[in-house]
């Protein structure tokens, strides 16, 4: 947690943690926000849940975000969701609309279905660790599949780090949570402002994959950042820090009824 101002909470991928939004909370608290990255429930020192599904860990978010707001004369924050954390935000908006102000889903989708992008990683990743490979081997295999060829190397070795620090127990389950995941028909629920970022060489998350949340998401805006894989954030994180600000700055959110 860095800065003073305007809460803004991120939410990192299955093969993140705190730090994979490192440019993001340094960049916001120079702006006069305070930036907040999280670690789920399992990773870093976050202790797991049980069962470790996205009821429970939308609970846990909800609790965070409360605790945040008593030290706040708001009470909302903006929330900023990589992969797995975009498919968390959508659940936290949809439980608790009243603490979402506004709501940035990266490189996400609203659901997991069987044969496409997203459950066939997960199919990779329960192999990988059926076989026993360790989180090392398995960060330096994966990495270089989801970036593209121009990410800021920078930006690749702390996405490598953060992927070999997770534990594998927490890695089976939160590859276990995204399969039974669905959200498609509580989108209209949402009312927060929504920005959808994706790069233009994700192959996770395509661009075409969006279609479902731009159409169903009231007045979502939708980017697709040039020359990024999977992880904007970290490949471009001035390319991206830029959309994240200009949103953050212009989008309001819509009174609750």
């Amino acid at each position: 947690m860095l800065g003073h101002g305007p809460t803004v909470l991120m939410l990192h991928g299955s093969g993140g943690g705190f730090r994979s939004f490192a440019p993001q909370v340094e960049a916001l608290a120079s702006l006069g926000y305070r930036g907040v990255a999280w670690s789920m429930p399992g990773y870093g020192h976050s202790a797991p849940v049980e069962p470790y599904n996205f009821m429970a860990l939308a609970a846990s978010c909800v609790h965070l975000i409360e605790v945040l707001m008593t030290e706040s004369p708001r009470r909302s924050v903006a929330l900023v969701g990589h992969g797995m954390g975009g498919m968390l935000a959508q659940e936290v908006a949809v439980r608790r609309p009243d603490l979402v102000r506004q709501l940035v889903l990266v490189a996400t989708a609203p659901a997991v279905l069987p044969g496409d992008p997203y459950d066939q990683l997960i199919d990779q990743g329960l192999r990988w660790l059926d076989e026993g490979k360790t989180m090392d081997a398995i960060a330096d295999t994966l990495l270089p599949r989801l970036v593209s060829p121009g990410a800021l190397p920078e930006g690749v070795q702390l996405a490598t780090f953060c992927q070999s620090q997770v534990h594998a127990a927490t890695w089976r389950h939160a590859l276990t949570a995204m399969r039974g995941f669905d959200r498609r028909s509580a989108l209209a629920q949402i009312a927060a402002p929504t920005l959808l970022v994706t790069g233009e060489h994700d192959r996770v998350a395509p661009p075409a994959a969006l279609e479902c949340l731009t159409h169903a998401l009231p007045g979502a805006r939708s980017v697709t950042l040039p020359g990024a894989g999977h992880l904007p954030h970290l490949e471009q994180p001035d390319a991206f820090d830029e959309l994240l600000i200009d949103f953050l700055h212009t989008a309001r959110a819509k009174p609750l009824h």
